[in-house]
């Protein structure tokens, strides 16, 4: 390999100030908006995928933590929403303050400054406290003041978190009201004016009470997207449900198996009809990892080509799926050398690389070392779309690897 090319990474985080809320709404809406209080931890768990805080009284004991407040949730920072800088052993689910996080977490600067130390020139960055496609304001009662929190955050993303000061090196990624896709399609159309070339999803929409893709109820969306090149990004977990095999399982197993719900929404997508009814239509998984796909792409061309006729999909998916696939769907990777090893079998133009700052699975600061220890037998044409060319074209970036909209943010 001749040289490691800066990596533009598809899939890291924010941390949400605690401004970002008080700051950009009315007045009248800061006692119900979200806010951040200190407060005790009385308890918390994380088994069997699911994820349960308790917030302690006056009398309590318990560690001293920042929660995000909203309706009925009090969301707890936590060592697992950001633990670079610390060992392996040391990042355990526990609740914490912002003094206690690495500031890249949420400040610009020191996230600009961590990314140098990572050979990392441009990041897309999904959220925290909102969930990874926006449960959060979905899941709410009050539907108006959700998409007015909605529509405070995009604002923040593009005008602070992507604006000047970041210099085009971090890159939108907004949500959308996924309770109803006519406004869902208007929120695309709006960020799409500002230069936003991707947007929040869920993997499996009705895990949390939505219709499937297999309905009509987001054609409006979808059309928004196709008409902008608005990428569709599903997040591990943006269905609320990490995968798990029963109610007492140790978060070890659902964090082995992480890939298993973007493995059933890309079927779920290859057998939806969408992307012939949407040709200009791109999807990418983050944090799924590459692995997995080549099987799942052989079986589901066996299933289309013996099995169409009594499985549904005969008049709606006019061609195999692993030519979809590759029109329509990005996997994206941080640590999978299995998957690099049979590079053949997914395309080089359809894999994404990610470093998921600031997480526990993040390869920073050695996101650069990784990527040559897997990638030493790749030629190095492939390992510059890989890192960097791919992100470049899917995302319409500068030729230099820049958000083309950061000077107006």
């Amino acid at each position: 390999m001749e040289s490691f090319p800066e990596i533009i990474s598809v899939d890291d985080h924010t941390v949400e100030p605690a401004g970002v809320w008080q700051d950009r709404l009315p007045s009248k809406y800061h006692g119900t908006a979200p806010r951040v209080v200190r407060a005790r931890l009385k308890e918390m768990t994380f088994v069997g995928g699911r994820f349960a805080p308790k917030m302690g009284g006056p009398g309590d004991g318990g560690p001293l933590a920042d929660w995000w407040v909203y309706e009925d949730l009090h969301r707890p920072l936590t060592r697992l929403d950001t633990a670079v800088g610390y060992s392996r052993d040391e990042v355990r689910l526990e609740a914490i303050t912002y003094e206690q996080m690495r500031p890249g977490s949420y400040s610009v600067p020191e996230r600009l400054a961590d990314m140098d130390l990572n050979h990392v020139q441009s990041a897309l960055c999904f959220p925290t406290f909102p969930r990874f496609c926006g449960q959060t304001f979905t899941e709410a009662k009050d539907h108006d003041l959700g998409l007015l929190c909605l529509r405070a955050y995009n604002d923040w993303m593009v005008e602070e978190w992507c604006g000047p000061q970041a210099r085009g090196r971090m890159i939108p990624l907004t949500l959308i009201p996924l309770w109803d896709a006519e406004l869902a399609a208007a929120e695309v159309r709006r960020n799409a004016d500002r230069g936003v070339r991707a947007v929040c999803f869920s993997e499996i929409p009705p895990n949390l009470g939505l219709p499937s893709i297999h309905t009509d109820f987001w054609d409006p969306f979808l059309r928004a997207c196709d008409d902008t090149g608005t990428v569709v990004a599903m997040h591990i977990g943006s269905s609320s449900r990490m995968p798990s095999t029963s109610a007492d399982a140790p978060p070890a197993v659902g964090s082995t198996i992480t890939f298993a719900n973007c493995c059933f929404s890309m079927v779920d997508w290859l057998m939806s009809g969408k992307f012939d009814r949407f040709p200009h239509l791109k999807v990418m998984y983050a944090e799924g990892q590459i692995g997995w796909i080549p099987y799942i792409l052989e079986r589901a061309d066996v299933v289309w080509e013996d099995n169409r006729a009594w499985g549904g999909v005969a008049d709606k998916v006019l061609r195999p799926p692993s030519e979809l696939f590759a029109e329509h769907v990005y996997g994206c990777f941080f640590d999978d050398p299995h998957g690099l090893r049979n590079l053949d079998a997914i395309g080089v133009a359809n894999v994404l690389y990610e470093t998921d700052y600031p997480h526990s699975d993040s390869t920073w600061p050695k996101s650069k070392e990784v990527g040559q220890a897997q990638m030493g037998h790749l030629a190095q044409e492939d390992v510059e779309r890989i890192v960097r060319g791919n992100a470049i074209d899917l995302l319409d970036l500068t030729p230099d690897g820049l958000w083309k909209g950061w000077s107006q943010g």
